[in-house]
C-alpha cells in the first residue's frame, strides 16, 4: 500500500487526504501551524478561510454551483463541513468560519487512516519525506518562501505569482441599524445582506478617498499583478469613476425600503458567523494601510463608528505555470512522484482548490480519470493542461468548457451548459464505478 505524504492543511490537503482514506490508503498531512504562520493565517485549525467566508453562488445552473454538485457526488468532506456550518447570505454558500474549521479539523482527525504532524517542511528533499512513496504539495498560494523557492528551482522557472487581498470584518453592534437596511439582492422581504446605501456625492467622496488612500506597497523585486476575481477595491477606483458602482458597488435588485427608490451604489455586508456577531465588506479586498481603512470603511453610512474584528491585508499567492510545469495528473514533470493540489497549480478559489485536492486523492487511490471538459470538475482540471502565453489563476466558469454545439439567447445558455454538464458527469461517474 503506497504512502503518501501532503504538505499542507489547508482545503486541498484535507480533501486529498481524506479521499485516499475512503480507498483505505494511508496519508499523513504535515501542517506547520500552530509554530508558524503564513501572512493572513492566524487559526491552528485545519482547513483555515482566510479570505472570505463565502464559498460563491449555490446555484446548480452557475459553474461553481454545478461544482459543489460534482464534488457532492465525490463524498466532498469540504461540501458536507460547509452545509453543516452555513451561515444566511442569499443565494451564496457562506459558512461561520470557525466552525467549518473545527469540524473539518475534527473530520481529519477521527479519520484512522490520516496522521497530522505540527511540523513545517522547508523543501520537497526535506528528511520528514523520506520513506513517502509519494509527495503532495498542497500547501496553498502562501508556501513558505523557502518552499515555494525550492519549488521555483524543481519546475525550472521562476514561480508565477500574483497579489491577493482580504476583506475587512466589522463587529455588527457597531453598525448603525438605522442607516443601513437589510436585503438579498432581487429578494422581496428581509434578505440575509445589510447594506449601506450611499447618494452619488457621498460615493464619490468615498471613490476619492480611495483614491487618495495610503497603500501597502509591493517589494521592490516584486511586479505586481491582482487576480481580476479578487482585484483590490482601491484598485478598481484607478479603473474610472463608475467602475465600483458597476463591481461590487452596484445597486441594482437592491431598493432602500425608506425611500422607496435604488441608491447610487450600495456596500453588501455578509454575516460571518451563525450568529451575525460579525459582518464581511463584500467585495472590499483592499492593499490600504490599515489606518487608512479604518478612516475611509468609516465614511460609509452606517459604519460611522464601526469597529473591526479584522482589517483587510494583501500578500503574494505563489503558483506555477501549470501547463509546463505539470502533467495531466498533477505530477510535477521535473520531480517525478512529486503532485501538486489546490490554489498552487492554478486555480482559484476556496471550492476550486478543494475540488482539486479531491480529484487527485480520487486519482492517486483509484485510478480516477479526469472527467470530460463539459463539466466543472473537468473544464478546472483542462484549464491547468492548456497552454497560455502567460498562464494565471482562474475560477470555474463555463468560459472554460467547449462552446455550445447549438445557438440559444444569452439567457438560456447558462441551464444549457448545466444541463451538459449533467449529463457527462452522470456518464463519467458510470464509467469510472461510481455509485
Amino acid at each position: 500500500m503506497p504512502k503518501t505524504a501532503i504538505i499542507g492543511g489547508g482545503l486541498a490537503g484535507c480533501e486529498c487526504a481524506l479521499a485516499l482514506a475512503r480507498s483505505g490508503q494511508t496519508a499523513t498531512i504535515f501542517e506547520q501551524k500552530p509554530d508558524s504562520f503564513s501572512p493572513a493565517h492566524t487559526s491552528p485549525g485545519l482547513a483555515e478561510l482566510v479570505c472570505s467566508n463565502s464559498l460563491r453562488s449555490d446555484d446548480p445552473l452557475s459553474a461553481v454551483g454545478r461544482l459543489k454538485v460534482e464534488m457532492e457526488a465525490l463524498h466532498s468532506a469540504v461540501m458536507a463541513a460547509a452545509r453543516a456550518c452555513r451561515v444566511p447570505a442569499g443565494k451564496a454558500l457562506a459558512v461561520d468560519r470557525e466552525l467549518f474549521s473545527a469540524r473539518m479539523t475534527r473530520t481529519v482527525d477521527e479519520s484512522p487512516l490520516v496522521t497530522v504532524e505540527r511540523r513545517r517542511i522547508t523543501g520537497l528533499s526535506d528528511p520528514a519525506l523520506a520513506g513517502f512513496d509519494r509527495v503532495v504539495l498542497a500547501a496553498g498560494p502562501l508556501a513558505s518562501e523557502d518552499l515555494a523557492a525550492d519549488l521555483a528551482r524543481a519546475v525550472g522557472a521562476q514561480s508565477l505569482y500574483f497579489y491577493d487581498a482580504i476583506a475587512p470584518i466589522v463587529f455588527a453592534h457597531s453598525i448603525d441599524r438605522d442607516k443601513v437596511f437589510r436585503a438579498s439582492r432581487w429578494e422581496e422581504g428581509e434578505g440575509d445582506y445589510l447594506n449601506s446605501p450611499m447618494e452619488k456625492d457621498e460615493y464619490l467622496a468615498f471613490h476619492q478617498a480611495l483614491l487618495d488612500g495610503e497603500k501597502v506597497a509591493p517589494r521592490e523585486f516584486e511586479k505586481e499583478f491582482h487576480f481580476e476575481g479578487c482585484m483590490p477595491v482601491e484598485a478598481l477606483a484607478e479603473r474610472g469613476v463608475k467602475t465600483l458602482v458597476f463591481g461590487p458597488l452596484k445597486p441594482v435588485g437592491l431598493t432602500d425600503p425608506r425611500t422607496g427608490r435604488r441608491p447610487y451604489a450600495v456596500v453588501q455586508l455578509r454575516p460571518e458567523n451563525a450568529q451575525e456577531t460579525c459582518y464581511n465588506l463584500v467585495g472590499f479586498q483592499t492593499k490600504l494601510k490599515y489606518p487608512e481603512q479604518e478612516r475611509i470603511f468609516r465614511m460609509l453610512p452606517g459604519l460611522e463608528r464601526a469597529e473591526f474584528a479584522r482589517l483587510g491585508s494583501i500578500h503574494r499567492n505563489t503558483y506555477v505555470d501549470a501547463p509546463k510545469a505539470l502533467t495531466q495528473d498533477l505530477e510535477l514533470r521535473a520531480r517525478p512522484g512529486v503532485f501538486l493540489a489546490g490554489q498552487i497549480t492554478g486555480v482559484e478559489g476556496y471550492v476550486e482548490s478543494a475540488a482539486c485536492g479531491l480529484w487527485l486523492g480520487h486519482r492517486l487511490a483509484r485510478g480516477m480519470t479526469a472527467p470530460p471538459e463539459t463539466t466543472a470538475l473537468g473544464a478546472l482540471l483542462a484549464h491547468l493542461r492548456r497552454p497560455a502565453k502567460r498562464f494565471t489563476p482562474s475560477n470555474v466558469n463555463f468560459g472554460l468548457t467547449p462552446e455550445l454545439d447549438v445557438r440559444a439567447k444569452k439567457a438560456n445558455r447558462k441551464e444549457l451548459y448545466a444541463r451538459r454538464a449533467e449529463e457527462a458527469w452522470t456518464a463519467w461517474l458510470a464509467e469510472n464505478g461510481w455509485e
